[in-house]
């Protein structure tokens, strides 16, 4: 009856202690925890696993909001504009500015890739700074996926439209050419880490950004009344965030119109 006894306390024992660390496991919430990606609907095609993915479906969110923002704005086309459509202008304005200035006026039929690049980018930022939210550009392989398909395209653009003279990118004109296996080498190097720099240089903001607001907000809750200082701290990171958000997608289309510049007038410019 005692062993009996025993036997049942211990069981008893061992699933209050496995259901108290399952419970503490849940409870505890790192400040990367938010960049995981989880499947919600398993999919495979072929092998290949297919599927949708809390990553994937705010992608969708961003294309849709993005959609919305536009068609809504852009709606009524009034000659004294409301709110929704000056913002919506003043994102065409500044895309329409930055290629003319930066490819020229052959740059207008690269206008739509353009700004479907900056307003996908910056829906994904801003979203993902809404609580819960998931922010698609603190990964890699979304940004490096962007930067990889604006490499592949300015390169055939560049052979499409100079043929064989394009190779001429990394050796320009009037340089020695005792100076060729010095300069070749750095030139290609530089050309082949654009889209590496390209997609670190946004994933590594979006990155960082949130890290620092879940720590710091890991500190208000941690320190309860005393946490003012830091709850100060984190508005202010914040509004820094949006700052950088708006901005990462700014210099995104900006280098992009740089390259598809390079490509197109390589050493004229």
């Amino acid at each position: 009856m005692a062993e009996h006894t025993n036997g049942a306390g211990g069981e008893g024992n061992t699933g209050e202690a496995a259901h108290g660390a399952e419970a503490g496991e849940a409870a505890h919430h790192g400040p990367i925890d938010q960049f995981e990606i989880d499947r919600l609907i398993e999919m495979k095609i072929g092998g290949l696993d297919v599927s949708l993915t809390n990553s994937s479906v705010w992608m969708l969110i961003v294309i849709v909001a993005a959609s919305v923002f536009m068609l809504v704005g852009m709606r009524h086309r009034a000659l004294v504009p409301g709110r929704g459509q000056s913002m919506a202008e003043m994102a065409y304005e500044l895309v329409a500015n930055m290629v003319r200035d930066n490819v020229g006026s052959e740059g207008r039929r690269y206008f739509p890739f353009i700004f479907s690049l900056f307003m996908f980018i910056l829906f994904a930022n801003v979203l993902g700074l809404i609580p819960l939210s998931f922010t698609v550009t603190s990964h890699i392989i979304v940004t490096f996926a962007l930067a990889g398909l604006i490499f592949v395209g300015v390169t055939v653009l560049g052979f499409v439209r100079h043929g064989i003279k394009f190779f001429t990118f990394f050796l320009p004109p009037g340089v020695p050419i005792f100076l060729a296996p010095l300069l070749v080498p750095i030139e290609l190097i530089s050309y082949f880490v654009r889209p590496v720099s390209l997609s670190v240089r946004l994933a590594a903001n979006m990155f960082a950004g949130h890290t620092m607001l879940a720590v710091f907000g890991g500190f208000v809750i941690a320190m309860g009344v005393f946490g003012i200082a830091p709850l100060i701290f984190i508005v202010a990171i914040y509004g820094l965030e949006a700052i950088v958000a708006v901005l990462q997608a700014y210099v995104f289309a900006v280098l992009t119109c740089l390259y598809i510049s390079d490509a197109l007038h390589m050493h004229q410019h």
